[in-house]
């Protein structure tokens, strides 16, 4: 059995001016971050990793989700292929994934996690909010061997305010 954690990064602004990879969390999604992080602490499984995009707004969702878990920076991998929004690299990094990993946490963005969800969940989830969080659990041994899986959780912001 393989459990993957994936998590759309928080809310970022816009009021910067500086190219979209760079764009920073504003406060409602460094608000949220911290919100959903310490839920989610205990629907958590043991990670053996946490694979992210390299943005800066989600490098940022993930230092408060680590801060907030007590998750050890050595398991934590940014990755530029994650700054993905269609979903193909999304899908190629899962599969490319080791097969010792068991628990995998990802940390990426909209288009590709919704269309994700929707493809290897069996809930149909209209739009993964930022911040939003979703556990599937798959009946595969290698990650290369993906296929449909059971959505076990899903947490969003709006569920806890």
């Amino acid at each position: 059995m393989k459990k993957l954690i994936l998590v759309r990064h928080a809310k970022s602004s816009w009021k910067h001016n500086v190219i979209d990879h760079e764009r920073p969390l504003n406060d409602r999604g460094v608000n949220d971050a911290n919100l959903v992080s310490k839920a989610l602490k205990s629907n958590l499984p043991d990670l053996d990793l946490l694979l992210s995009s390299d943005s800066i707004r989600t490098k940022t969702t993930v230092e408060i989700f680590i801060d907030n878990l007590g998750f050890t920076d050595e398991k934590v991998c940014f990755n530029h292929d994650l700054y993905d929004f269609e979903g193909r690299n999304l899908l190629r990094v899962i599969k490319d994934c080791e097969d010792s990993i068991n628990n995998l946490m990802i940390f990426g963005h909209n288009h590709a996690i919704t269309a994700f969800v929707n493809t290897y969940g069996n809930q149909f989830i209209d739009n993964v909010p930022t911040c939003g969080v979703v556990i599937i659990e798959f009946n595969i041994k290698n990650w290369k061997d993906l296929k449909a899986g059971k959505t076990l959780f899903t947490l969003f912001p709006k569920d806890l305010k």
